[in-house]
């Protein structure tokens, strides 16, 4: 366990985390993040070429993070099957796969369920209203999945009372259900990024399974939500993000400090 009165330090690195070349093996105790939707409408639309390309990105990503994630630690992938152009991609399940191909153990399946105002696709539901009949049947979708994995088992180490979980906050925020509801993160004049999560999401996977002083992995860094987040609970955050554009985004979310500098002093702990 990483020593809790270390200095908390914050690290975006522009780069692909296909090769996360910056890192040590076994270097972070935290895993959490939310992969681009893929070429979701609105969102991501053609960002990429084909299905085999998204699913190349994601094996090559869960190995890295597979390497650099210390032994028994936690992985969570935010993620959602996907409707693009009337085909529906399985990718929860081909995530949940690739993972256990890259040796995690599955641990869990949380299930985030979204206000039923939220809907920014078209009702598909519409559909039977139209022709009252069998088959005619689309769902509208207000979730998305946690997929929580874990690499190897956990040597649990002495309490630390200060990462203690709020017990109430737990409590009354029902945490210990399987399907959390929490609003989603809409773009703002402040943050005009696309399918950002919600602060929520971060927080109770940080807390859940991480202890105060550690390092928290975002390898889809985006606007940097992780980063503030593991900030404000006293652990360190590394991220990786594949467009510079978003470096005024996280630098007021976060710092502008976060963004520059190197990891020598990391690496060499």
């Amino acid at each position: 366990m990483r020593n809790k009165n270390a200095q908390i330090f914050n690290k975006v690195i522009f780069a692909s985390c296909e090769q996360m070349l910056e890192l040590a093996d076994e270097s972070v105790h935290l895993m959490v993040t939310s992969p681009p939707y893929f070429n979701a409408p609105f969102d991501y639309q053609n960002v990429f070429p084909d299905y085999e390309s998204y699913l190349r990105l994601i094996r090559n990503f869960a190995r890295e993070t597979f390497r650099v994630l210390q032994k028994g630690r936690i992985a969570v992938v935010n993620c959602d099957d996907m409707l693009v152009e009337g085909e529906k991609y399985p990718i929860v399940a081909d995530v949940t796969r690739i993972f256990l191909d890259a040796g995690f153990r599955y641990r869990d399946k949380i299930i985030w369920k979204k206000p039923e105002g939220y809907i920014r696709i078209s009702r598909r539901s519409g559909l039977l209203l139209q022709h009252p009949y069998p088959m005619y049947f689309y769902p509208d979708n207000l979730q998305e999945s946690i997929l929580i994995f874990q690499k190897g088992k956990y040597k649990y180490p002495p309490p630390n009372r200060e990462s203690m979980v709020d017990k109430e906050e737990y409590l009354r925020q029902k945490w210990f259900l399987s399907v959390w509801e929490m609003t989603n993160q809409l773009p703002t004049g402040k943050e005009d990024y696309p399918a950002a999560f919600p602060p929520a999401l971060p927080y109770r996977i940080i807390k859940l399974f991480s202890n105060v002083g550690e390092v928290v992995l975002d390898p889809f860094l985006g606007s940097g939500t992780t980063m503030k987040v593991a900030r404000e609970t006293k652990r360190s955050c590394i991220g990786y993000e594949i467009d510079p554009s978003l470096r005024p985004i996280i630098e007021a979310k976060v710092s502008p400090n976060a963004v520059a500098g190197n990891l020598t002093e990391f690496l060499s702990r």
